[in-house]
């Protein structure tokens, strides 16, 4: 990855279980790597909800032992966030809960809606206060103002006036409810614990650190209403559409170890390494990758290609969320902190470097460069998904159009501003038909630009601005 693409969040639920929340805490841990800019849970103790959220990593919001002192009981949904450009900060911590009509209710979201801009705009109109500039604050709104008589028909009434990506839980004090949207764009699964609890995480890796069974995904469409007896009501309350689930997710955003949309990762990542080898040889001496998410991917054209895998570039792996900038310019600094190339390994060799994607081109230039500085020969690209050309608006945080690379750069052209000796990508056909991909058919709209819900609100509008001021782009990921 040349930049960090941003996912929206990671999601925990648990129901029926003792010590809710700090096994949510701990299923948090797990999700850290679907976003570090603030954790929070709410916890039921099946007559109120008590929550605790900050900015920061998992342990640094949790990791004293106070944190968890009070939230007691046997339910609790849990958050992890990235924000987009300008609108971090505490208010835009989730799970948000709030007391409206039908009683407390917490909610947390991970996507991203393309016509909250006008649900919102519409809403302060007629005298709705706004206290943040997420996507999340707009559904509970519509909850709110919802005729329905129950919470999960208000649910289902207030997420039918929105479009977009949307994988929710809902925490009441006697009902966990989760929902994916009829798209299916973001995962969600679904376990249960031996004793009969039921518990939700955005990826199945959660699951492992609890100890439990892998479970299923939610249908696009799904909404499941869990009590804490064991109960479990399945529901689909939305008109039906093509499913298109986000193809990122096997690509770069998913730990390797986890199953989502019911498929395990590694096994797709290393089998798009494979079909890379085949579709775009090199040769070479070795293959490397950019750690980490491009491992498994590079093992896959290891062994397709049978070119010797090596670790040809180490990972600083304790890199706060921010750093210093020198004032002396240090050329590639960003890059610099973050790889070190072994030089033992790539000097005067033939150099593969597998990456699962490039953005702006600008990190893959500065890692081109110190792979050549170690003493490489030749340097070659190969990428594990096609080139992105279009930006994202169901939930990542990607630039715009102008600066993506391969958006107004041939590939000869990209390879020429990487310094690379060559550069190849996957193609579309290659990679959707991967073996045991789901049968579905993907949202590919960063490569091709066929989007699947239309865009209502102005990518290129400033997002919501929230309580002090602060401003996100529209066309980046909110939640």
């Amino acid at each position: 990855m040349d930049i960090e693409l941003k996912e929206s969040c990671g999601l925990v639920g648990l129901i029926g279980v003792r010590d809710a929340a700090i096994k949510a805490y701990m299923g948090l841990y797990a999700l850290q790597h679907r976003g570090q800019e603030s954790a929070g849970i709410v916890v039921s103790d099946g007559k109120e909800l008590v929550e605790n959220k900050g900015l920061g990593l998992v342990n640094q919001v949790f990791g004293a032992p106070e944190a968890l002192r009070n939230m007691v009981g046997t339910a609790a949904i849990g958050h992890v966030r990235y924000s987009t450009t300008g609108s971090t900060n505490f208010a835009n911590a989730q799970p948000f809960t709030i007391d409206y009509k039908r009683g407390s209710i917490a909610g947390a979201h991970n996507g991203n809606l393309v016509n909250a801009l006008e649900i919102r705009a519409r809403m302060e109109r007629d005298g709705s206060i706004f206290r943040t500039s997420t996507d999340t604050e707009v559904i509970l709104h519509l909850l709110a103002k919802s005729p329905s008589k129950t919470t999960p028909e208000a649910i289902a009434d207030a997420l039918s006036q929105v479009k977009g990506a949307f994988s929710l839980l809902f925490l009441t004090p006697e009902l966990l409810i989760a929902v994916r949207d009829p798209s299916g764009f973001r995962p969600l699964g679904i376990t249960k614990t031996p004793e009969g609890g039921t518990v939700f995480a955005s990826e199945s890796c959660a699951f492992d650190l609890l100890d439990l069974q892998p479970g299923r995904s939610l249908e696009p469409g799904e909404m499941i209403i869990a009590d804490s007896k064991g109960n479990v009501e399945s529901r689909y309350p939305f008109k039906p559409v093509m499913p298109s689930p986000c193809i990122f997710e096997f690509i770069y955003f998913s730990r390797p170890d986890s199953r989502i949309f019911d498929t395990n990762v590694d096994k797709i990542r290393r089998r798009m390494g494979q079909v890379l080898a085949i579709e775009q040889p090199a040769e070479a001496d070795i293959v490397i990758s950019v750690p980490d998410s491009s491992n498994t991917a590079a093992l896959g054209y290891s062994n397709e290609s049978g070119i010797p895998f090596e670790f040809g570039l180490i990972r600083n792996h304790y890199i706060g969320r921010t750093f210093i900038q020198p004032r002396q310019a240090i050329r590639d600094f960003g890059a610099r902190i973050k790889y070190n190339p072994v030089r033992g390994v790539l000097y005067n060799k033939r150099v593969v470097v597998v990456d699962d994607s490039i953005v702006r081109g600008t990190t893959s230039r500065a890692l081109v460069s110190m792979i050549r500085e170690a003493g490489a020969k030749e340097v070659h690209l190969r990428i594990a998904s096609p080139p992105i050309k279009f930006p994202c608006h169901y939930g990542i945080d990607t630039p715009t159009a102008d600066q993506l690379l391969a958006s107004h750069s041939t590939i000869e052209e990209s390879a020429r501003f990487m310094g690379a000796d060559s550069l190849g990508y996957i193609s579309l056909e290659g990679m959707l038909s991967i073996e045991g991909l789901p049968h579905t058919s993907f949202c590919t709209a960063c490569f091709d630009g066929h989007y699947p819900i239309g865009v209502t609100d102005n990518p290129n509008k400033d997002k919501m601005k929230n309580a002090n001021g602060a401003k996100a782009n529209a066309s980046a990921s909110d939640e």
